[in-house]
């Protein structure tokens, strides 16, 4: 297993990658560890998540995302975080 992730930086800009752990992932770009692009522009928020298969999946589907243009990645996360929305309230979380 494996994810593919969209973080809104500070600056307005959007950054797409891959990782095993999200989570620990995450914490290295905002302590400056993770990618060079991503230093300096924070704060940086998860936007969009996918969970994929394994690696070599996540890797397509990075490269896929990164050619979408910012409006389309726009579009993306918003479906996302309104499915987001709809579960949390399923759940009732």
């Amino acid at each position: 297993m494996a994810f593919v992730y969209i973080l809104a930086c500070g600056d307005g800009t959007l950054y797409t990658g891959a990782a095993v752990d999200w989570k620990l992932r995450l914490k290295e770009h905002r302590n400056g560890k993770g990618a060079k692009y991503t230093r300096g522009r924070q704060p940086l928020t998860v936007v969009f998540l996918r969970e994929t298969s394994d690696w070599s999946d996540a890797l397509k589907e990075e490269a896929r995302l990164k050619k979408l243009t910012k409006k389309q990645k726009e579009k993306l996360i918003a479906e996302f975080q309104a499915e987001t929305a709809a579960l949390t309230e399923t759940v009732g979380v």
